[in-house]
């Protein structure tokens, strides 16, 4: 599957993190854009950055917006997501609304306008579910899986990777922030490993997916891991002001939370790949 020329691709969760990338590379290969968000504000900026591009603002969760949404769009990248591991322990509906009944709007769709594919985002953490967001991930793939069956002119694909690198609420936004003021920094556990990559990787994954891919099964990458207290340490050399000291508070791992990861169910754990090294570390954030 490729990007067509002058089609028409809906992107739900537009004004996230990967959104701005996703949209650059869409309008690059020719395509034409509507961006599906409910932050009016960040759509608007969007928008400003992008002007070729249709905006509109809606909640995945209602399903009347999803319709309008999906109205002529050639293909569906759906990327709307809730997505803080710690608001998901304490807001579960608020989760489920958006993960799961978010999905399930977009894929009834799928069956009335039979696009050319739609494209969902997963989680590591659907590989080892511990907590809210895993769970509502993994249902999430389930269902791309069970619309597969009852639609045969719609490819439904399934990317599954682990952290972006300074995506929206990411502690490396709140670590850098503190570090610049050198304030106190909060670290559940230095030895946890995660698996990260940057804002370009990701996007890369979703196009190999589509070029690459032949069913719903998640498309997972090969990925390297960092400790949290490697990460800690490369961006304390990067952000900390000369002088400054290092003050770090450990609170331990949180609910929902995993000492290490796995992306695929079978697959080594985060502790049992490569690891960046510090200075590997450096050179990504």
């Amino acid at each position: 599957m490729q990007i067509k020329k002058d089609s028409l691709y809906l992107i739900t969760g537009a004004s996230g993190f990967l959104g701005q990338e996703l949209v650059a590379r869409i309008i690059k290969h020719g395509g034409r854009v509507r961006a599906f968000s409910r932050n009016e504000g960040k759509l608007i900026v969007l928008k400003q950055s992008f002007p070729s591009i249709e905006i509109f603002s809606g909640d995945i969760s209602d399903p009347f917006e999803v319709k309008q949404a999906c109205v002529g769009v050639t293909g569906i990248f759906h990327l709307a997501a809730s997505k803080h591991v710690g608001l998901a322990e304490t807001f579960p509906r608020e989760c489920t609304k958006t993960n799961v009944i978010g999905s399930i709007n977009v894929l009834e769709e799928s069956l009335q306008h039979k696009p050319e594919f739609v494209i969902g985002i997963s989680t590591d953490k659907a590989a080892q579910v511990s907590g809210v967001y895993g769970a509502s991930k993994l249902l999430m793939e389930r269902l791309f899986s069970q619309y597969e069956r009852l639609n045969d002119k719609t490819n439904y694909r399934i990317v599954r990777y682990g952290n972006v690198l300074y995506s929206t609420g990411s502690v490396l936004c709140k670590w850098r922030d503190l570090l610049i003021n050198n304030e106190e920094i909060v670290i559940t556990e230095p030895s946890a490993t995660r698996f990260f990559w940057t804002r370009e990787q990701a996007v890369d994954l979703i196009f190999s997916c589509l070029n690459l891919c032949s069913n719903s099964s998640p498309w997972v990458p090969e990925m390297k891991s960092m400790t949290m207290g490697d990460l800690l340490t490369a961006m304390s050399k990067k952000y900390l002001p000369v002088g400054g000291d290092l003050k770090v508070k450990q609170i331990g791992l949180q609910p929902g939370e995993n000492l290490h990861e796995k992306i695929l169910e079978e697959g080594p754990y985060s502790n049992e790949v490569e690891t960046f090294t510090v200075n590997e570390i450096m050179d990504l954030i």
